[in-house]
């Protein structure tokens, strides 16, 4: 099972938290839909709120009663996930959103986290994975499927070759940071650097000093972000 990309190396388990984490599925493949919500409802730390197709719906759902995690598909049929990713943006206390989809490319992918978007899941992985993402975003942490993630690496290094001259990372910050990006704990960045986990810490901790973020999820948004082209090229520096 590959591992979500997480905030300060831990996760904060949902059993930990006082209610149940409340959720709301907005897609419009009905039974999709109707499936998820059955499956979430089994969860003992979950409270399904309802379930809809359309932006109308996902208002109405989100003016009723409190949610903290809305599970949403890109594609709505006639409508894309944008204005309710902006809808949700402009509420007093909005909830946390989940991308739960077949598939993304990156500028969809970026364009969603732009918006304000947690997390993207890809309907095809396991159900438990789903309930481990939905309790990581709850607990305040990014998910990213790596499967999301790594055709945006490999475009990126195939087209870098050309680009301006990279930014000093060295090969060992760049190997580490692939790797945040892949959704690999700290232990697995570890053993395939052949590495002690407190030499993977420190690389991050000199990756947080360098960007000026504190979490991994925010490395995350803002290599993707602004730095893609410079920092994941694949060079011969990388695995030096």
């Amino acid at each position: 099972m590959w591992d979500a990309i997480y905030d300060g190396g831990t996760r904060r388990s949902c059993a930990s938290m006082k209610n149940r984490v409340r959720l709301i599925v907005i897609d419009d493949h009905v039974l999709f839909r109707e499936g998820l919500v059955r499956l979430l409802a089994a969860e003992p730390d979950f409270e399904v709120i309802g379930g809809g197709a359309s932006l109308r719906e996902a208002c109405r759902l989100l003016s009723e009663r409190p949610v903290d995690i809305v599970l949403l598909d890109y594609d709505l049929g006639t409508e894309q996930a944008l204005p309710i990713l902006d809808e949700i943006r402009r509420m007093p206390s909005p909830p946390r959103v989940l991308m739960v989809t077949a598939g993304m490319n990156r500028a969809d992918m970026m364009t969603v986290l732009d918006h304000g978007a947690a997390g993207i899941f890809l309907k095809h992985s396991p159900p438990a994975q789903l309930a481990e993402a939905i309790r990581s975003v709850a607990g305040g942490e990014m998910w990213l499927d790596p499967r999301t993630v790594k055709p945006v690496i490999e475009g990126i290094a195939r087209n870098s070759e050309a680009a301006a001259p990279h930014s000093a990372l060295t090969g060992r910050e760049k190997a580490v940071l692939r790797g945040v990006l892949e959704g690999q704990g700290n232990k697995t960045i570890a053993a395939a650097m052949n590495l002690s986990e407190s030499s993977v810490k420190a690389v991050l901790q000199q990756l947080f000093a360098r960007t000026g973020v504190r979490t991994r999820s925010q490395l995350v948004r803002l290599v993707l972000e602004r730095h893609s082209h410079d920092w994941l090229a694949d060079d011969s520096e990388l695995h030096g």
